[in-house]
């Protein structure tokens, strides 16, 4: 059964939330340069940005009411349950928390926040040890914390979708795909033909699920003298 509820206005759970969710992600990512803190601050205010209209304003319910009461006669719009529009549109009518975008969106959010935490320990290890990040997450891809904040944002839109959200989602996207350029260009002007050979080994965003022709062993990436971020930390300041 739906919660009838009135759920908005609700100006605390959109504080808590946010910075509980900002707050995983600072943990997991840990940014250091100008750019770290670029791609960060995007998925902070991606994040204000939904919750707002979670618990908050409901903007996009506000602007489609018209629409939706035409097309869905008989739902409450207004309450917490029919804001998961993709349940309501499905005609999804148990509890919309075990609805079948919800449980996706529930696997993305935590194996992006999965993906953002393991790929630290690898960072930090070569950062420490002034080599190459190669290991865990960054022996399949190239770019594993921009890929877990995309995992998490495209999550929250299966859940919550709003018109600001769909809107900044593919900016977003674009924004992180431009600094992974711009870090790897960073990389081949100190690494060379270091960076060459692990960009030839690893993708940038798609791991390979099976055995391809750029697929090696780690060993046929040379030792660098830094880690990617360490480089981008230094081109920035």
């Amino acid at each position: 059964m739906h919660d009838t509820s009135q759920a908005y206005g609700l100006w605390f759970l959109v504080i808590f939330n946010s910075a509980l969710f900002i707050f995983f992600g600072f943990t997991f990512f840990k940014p250091q340069s100008a750019r770290d803190w670029r791609s960060f601050g995007a998925f902070s205010a991606f994040l204000v940005a939904l919750f707002t209209e979670m618990y908050g304003f409901p903007l996009t319910i506000y602007l489609l009411l018209p629409w939706l009461q035409s097309r869905f006669p008989g739902v409450n719009w207004l309450t917490h349950d029919a804001g998961h529009l993709l349940e309501e549109m499905v005609g999804w009518r148990g509890n919309p928390h075990f609805g079948p975008f919800h449980i996706l969106s529930a696997v993305f959010i935590g194996g992006g926040f999965w993906l953002l935490s393991a790929s630290w320990p690898p960072l930090y290890q070569a950062q420490k040890d002034n080599q190459l990040a190669a290991s865990g997450p960054y022996a399949k891809i190239r770019h594993p914390q921009y890929v877990a904040f995309v995992l998490v944002m495209f999550g929250f839109l299966l859940q919550w979708p709003t018109i600001l959200t769909l809107a900044m989602f593919p900016i977003l996207v674009i924004m992180y795909w431009r600094l992974a350029k711009a870090e790897e260009r960073d990389s081949l002007a100190a690494f060379g033909d270091r960076y060459t050979a692990y960009m030839q080994t690893t993708p940038a965003f798609v791991p390979r699920f099976r055995p391809g022709r750029g697929d090696g062993p780690r060993a046929a990436v040379p030792p660098a003298t830094h880690s990617t971020k360490e480089t981008a930390r230094v081109v920035d300041r």
